[in-house]
């Protein structure tokens, strides 16, 4: 099959200067190249494209093609044909592509992920603080002061790891791009293999002394102490976000960020459901059956409330706007409380005498005995019998 001819596979007129054919061949490679168009025939047109950059890229061997056409651009082409790793006569592989396509290094899309460079900045982790809390915390919000053991940067040498400024040299062997880029030609093309600086590392400076207190790291582990605001309404399981109080960055990477992760612990008096607040109110046997007014605890005080008479065990009383106020809003629950009758334990001698009288006027006489188990198992001994 014929070859194209290579100002029409790029798009452009003849007379087209270099700064349009390399604009022409970013637009149409980042539109075939394979790993973002999964058409069959994308790998061949981007070869195609890549072939007629190298051609078209060239001053001589564009000369040759303007004169001789195919055969003339053949002279000093690498192999006859395109190679993967072909990009020797680029300066630098960003020229083309830019950084990446989809927010990816250039060099993981050309070379499968096997580079990457060392030298780029690297987020700090995230890190997690559980917090326990009163039930008062919730109702009333808090500000509570947290310990949190992070790593940060070296105050000593302000991250550098170096002891001073005359301990960081440039490195010899990559002149500081922390990458080595070897070129070799073989009957198949010429190839280009870049690869991490085996003398810093992929960092491009070298430390002749290092700081004695982070011992050339750069970033050392403290602990700091943190304010936390503790919003009203918040219940278990719910997290603060604390931007940037994780583990510093590397590289001046931008720093991680802080979870506080919030643990309601239980009340002696009340029980929390969502945003209601559920209380046991003990009452006599007395004033459940003639009502009486009582006094309720509340987080907005004493409250008094009224039971009326024949009030049975097990009601529900609600208080309107005295539970957990809800988050991010003026609201609050309701406060619910649950009606609980006391059997007396232990009575002395007028109250037995009390109850009896009122055991007869219900027409079921309690027998003698030692408190109420006895005139309980007496009365079942008397069925049975």
């Amino acid at each position: 099959m014929a070859k194209r001819d290579y100002y029409e596979v790029l798009g452009v007129e003849r007379d087209a200067s270099k700064a349009e054919i390399k604009k022409a061949y970013r637009r149409l490679a980042r539109k075939y190249h394979p790993d973002v168009n999964k058409e069959p025939d994308a790998e061949e047109k981007f070869k195609e494209l890549s072939e007629a950059y190298e051609v078209l890229a060239d001053k001589d061997k564009r000369a040759n093609y303007d004169r001789f056409g195919h055969a003339g651009a053949r002279e000093g082409f690498t192999g006859g044909g395109f190679s993967w790793n072909d990009f020797s006569h680029f300066d630098d592989i960003s020229d083309i592509f830019g950084r990446d396509f989809f927010g990816r290094d250039i060099f993981d899309v050309f070379f499968g992920g096997r580079y990457r460079r060392r030298t780029s900045a690297r987020r700090g982790s995230d890190l997690r603080f559980d917090l326990s809390i009163d039930l008062e915390d919730v109702i009333y919000g808090a500000r509570k002061e947290i310990r949190v053991e992070r790593t940060e940067s070296c105050n000593k040498c302000n991250g550098s790891g170096a002891r001073d400024a005359n301990s960081i040299k440039t490195c010899d062997q990559c002149q500081g791009t922390g990458r080595v880029k070897r070129q070799q030609k073989t009957p198949f093309g010429s190839f280009v293999t870049v690869t991490t600086c085996g003398k810093c590392h992929g960092k491009g400076r070298i430390i002749t002394e290092p700081c004695d207190k982070c011992h050339g790291s750069g970033r050392v582990r403290a602990k700091k102490k943190i304010m936390v605001e503790i919003p009203k309404g918040v219940e278990s399981g719910y997290y603060l976000l604390l931007r940037g109080e994780g583990d510093s960055g590397v590289n001046g990477g931008s720093p991680g960020d802080l979870y506080v992760v919030i643990k309601v612990k239980p009340h002696k008096l009340f029980r929390r459901d969502g945003s209601d607040l559920h209380y046991e109110l003990p009452v006599t046997f007395s004033q459940a059956a003639l009502g009486d007014e009582v006094e309720v605890p509340s987080f907005d005080g004493v409250v008094k409330m009224k039971i009326p008479s024949g009030t049975q065990t097990g009601t529900v009383f609600r208080l309107k706007d005295k539970g957990v106020p809800i988050l991010n809003s003026n609201q609050r629950g309701d406060e619910m409380v649950k009606v609980k009758i006391l059997t007396p334990e232990k009575l002395n001698s007028r109250q037995r005498e009390l109850f009896h009288e009122l055991a007869e006027m219900e027409g079921s006489p309690v027998q003698q005995g030692d408190g109420f188990l006895d005139s309980f198992l007496n009365g079942i001994k008397k069925r049975l019998s």
